[in-house]
């Protein structure tokens, strides 16, 4: 089975050293390490890990900053630990995105149960964007298809059924989506009328 993929992001030396270790005595691989959240964001973007773990007070970007990148931008979740349990903290790390909000001191059995979870939740999340994102595609084809067919109705006497296998076999003959057929077509259409309006 291949192990998970971890990039730990600490400024604090010895913490990051200690961190990596517990993280790799629990069977975790530790792809890279990074000592503040610019250079944390930028490896993981390079590495695309299963999960971030990285602490929140760090130099140049803290972690809720660079969280809210990774999670924008859907590169990995993150796994805040840190020494701060402040309310607005743990509201910020919330609408940055974080899956899991670990305090220290942890004990390592805390950092798997958070490690795993937030890994899944963020496979959820993604699986349901990817869902939404065909749905709006489906939805913007058909748009354009109805529009394009009723382009061919008018200009060319085609009933629905023929407008339809009329945009259908261009999409096949010229191996392009139908969107872009549908696409062309209105285009076309509206720079013939553009010309009709100027004569």
């Amino acid at each position: 089975m291949e192990r998970t993929r971890l990039v730990v992001v600490d400024d604090e030396v010895l913490v990051l050293q200690d961190l990596k270790e517990t993280l790799e005595g629990l069977g975790y691989l530790v792809a890279g390490t990074a000592g503040d959240g610019r250079s944390g964001v930028n490896m993981a973007r390079q590495l695309q890990p299963d999960a971030v773990i990285m602490d929140i007070r760090m130099p140049d970007m803290d972690g809720i900053e660079a969280a809210s990148i990774l999670t924008e931008e859907h590169v990995a979740p993150v796994i805040l630990v840190s020494g701060l349990s402040e309310k607005s903290l743990i509201q910020r790390a919330q609408e940055a995105g974080v899956v899991a909000y670990i305090t220290k001191p942890y004990r390592p059995a805390d950092l798997s149960p958070a490690i795993e979870v937030g890994i899944a939740r963020f496979r959820e999340f993604q699986e349901l964007r990817r869902e939404n994102e065909d749905i709006k595609e489906t939805l913007e084809t058909r748009k354009l298809v109805d529009r394009a067919k009723g382009i061919l109705m008018t200009t060319q006497g085609l009933s629905e059924a023929e407008a339809f296998r009329k945009v259908q076999k261009m999409s096949m003959d010229t191996r392009r989506p139908m969107k872009d057929i549908a696409n062309a077509i209105i285009i076309t259409y509206e720079a013939s009328a553009d010309d009709k309006g100027k004569k």
